[in-house]
């Protein structure tokens, strides 16, 4: 049975690369602005604004997160900048939530890994079981 030790996990800077990406994707404006580019082929100038229903200046600092995370491109067609997605951008982050998807349910089924170690799951069942000494729904 493997153990919390052996799980491969991602480099850490495929780990940095997964979280930036997940915070880029962590606010609904910025879900809006890929949803919108998305839903247009090529390139997309400043419509963006007026689909998104934000000031520009919030709308240009959301393009700068989504940018710096690599999921938008902008190219100078002067005199605006028109946006576009990178489809390789996504890649580290698919990967990961393939690796949960595809795990099966219930793979840790013989134990529940707890800072004293490995917790029969027969006792993580019960819910009068507690393993942080907080009866259920306790407060902390």
């Amino acid at each position: 049975m493997p153990d919390r030790n052996s799980i491969a996990l991602p480099p850490s800077f495929e780990a940095e690369t997964i979280a930036a990406l997940a915070k880029a994707l962590a606010h609904p404006a910025r879900v809006r602005i890929i949803a919108f580019l998305l839903s247009r082929p090529g390139c997309i100038g400043g419509d963006i604004v007026d689909q998104v229903g934000l000031a520009q200046s919030t709308v240009s600092e959301h393009l700068r997160i989504l940018k710096d995370a690599g999921l938008v491109q902008g190219a100078i067609d002067y005199p605006r900048v028109c946006y576009s997605l990178d489809p390789d951008a996504l890649a580290p982050l698919q990967v990961m939530i393939g690796a949960i998807a595809a795990r099966p349910a219930g793979a840790d089924a013989a134990c529940c890994y707890t800072p004293q170690g490995c917790v029969p799951r027969e006792a993580d069942d019960n819910p009068d079981a507690s393993h942080d000494g907080l009866k259920p729904h306790e407060e902390v």
